[in-house]
C-alpha cells in the first residue's frame, strides 16, 4: 500500500462521515452569519469611514475578521476531525492490518495527515469564497488578503499534525480530540501570562502561536513565522511516526 492508496482511503473515511459534514454545516453556517453581521457593519460605516485619510478598507473589516473567527472555530473543529485518525485505528484494532500490509508509519501518518489537510484546505476556501463573492464591487487588498489566508492555512496544517500526533498516542478519539484541544490553546496563550505581569520576553513570544498568527493576518509575512509553522508540522508528524513505529516493533 502507498501514500496515495493511504490519502484515499482515510479521504474516503471522511467524506462517509457524518461527524465531518455536520461539523462543515455548522461551522460555514456560523461563520456565514458571521459575514452578514460584518458586512453590514462595513457598509453602515462607509460614511463616516469616507471622511478619513486612511481608513480600513474591504478586508480590514470584513474579510480578515471572518478568517479570524474561523481561526477560532479550528481549535475546536481541527481536534474533532483528526481524533479518529489514528486512534480509531487502534480502537477497532485494524492499526496491525496497516502495519501486515507493508506500510511503514511514515506512510500512514502522512497519508492521514494530507487527508485532514485537505478537508481544512476545502474547509478555508469555502470561507474565502464569502467576502470574494463582493470582491467586484470594493477594492480589496489582495496582498493582505493573500498574507492572512496564508496565515490560516498554516496555522490550519499546524493544528492538524498536532491532533495527528495526539491521536498516535491514545486508543481513545475523545481523549485525542482533548489533548489536541488543551495542547493548541497552550500554544496559543503560551505568552499570555507574561504578556499579563509586563513581561516582554522574546523566547516566550516566540513560542506563541498568536504571536506568528497575528503578524500573517495583518498582512506581515516574514520567513520566521513560516518556518515557525513548518517546524511545528514537521516535530508533530515526526513523534506520530516515531510513536506508530515503536508499536510497530513491538508488534
Amino acid at each position: 500500500m502507498s501514500f496515495l492508496a493511504m490519502f484515499r482511503l482515510e479521504s474516503h473515511r471522511l467524506w462517509l462521515r457524518p461527524l465531518a459534514w455536520v461539523l462543515l454545516a455548522l461551522s460555514l453556517a456560523w461563520l456565514g452569519w458571521n459575514f452578514t453581521l460584518l458586512l453590514g457593519s462595513f457598509l453602515a460605516s462607509q460614511v463616516q469611514r469616507a471622511a478619513l485619510a486612511d481608513s480600513p478598507g474591504y478586508v480590514d473589516l470584513v474579510a480578515v475578521p471572518l478568517l479570524g473567527q474561523l481561526a477560532q472555530l479550528a481549535f475546536l473543529v481541527v481536534p474533532l476531525l483528526a481524533m479518529s485518525s489514528l486512534a480509531g485505528e487502534r480502537r477497532d484494532g485494524s492499526l496491525p492490518l496497516l502495519f501486515s500490509a507493508g506500510l511503514p508509519a511514515s506512510r500512514i501518518v502522512l497519508g492521514k495527515y494530507a487527508a485532514v489537510l485537505l478537508w481544512l484546505l476545502a474547509w478555508l476556501l469555502l470561507t474565502l469564497a464569502m467576502p470574494l463573492s463582493l470582491a467586484h464591487a470594493t477594492t480589496p487588498d489582495w496582498g493582505k488578503l493573500a498574507a492572512a489566508a496564508l496565515g490560516i492555512a498554516l496555522m490550519l496544517a499546524a493544528l492538524a499534525a498536532l491532533a495527528v500526533a495526539a491521536s498516535a498516542f491514545t486508543a481513545h478519539p475523545a481523549i485525542a480530540a482533548v489533548l489536541a484541544l488543551l495542547l493548541g490553546l497552550a500554544l496559543w496563550t503560551a505568552n499570555l501570562g507574561a504578556q499579563l505581569a509586563g513581561v516582554d520576553n522574546g523566547v516566550i513570544n516566540w513560542l506563541a502561536m498568536s504571536t506568528h498568527e497575528q503578524n500573517l493576518l495583518r498582512g506581515l509575512v516574514s520567513s520566521a513565522d513560516v518556518l515557525w509553522f513548518v517546524l511545528l508540522i514537521a516535530a508533530c508528524l515526526a513523534l506520530a511516526t516515531r510513536r506508530l513505529a515503536a508499536e510497530r516493533e513491538r508488534g
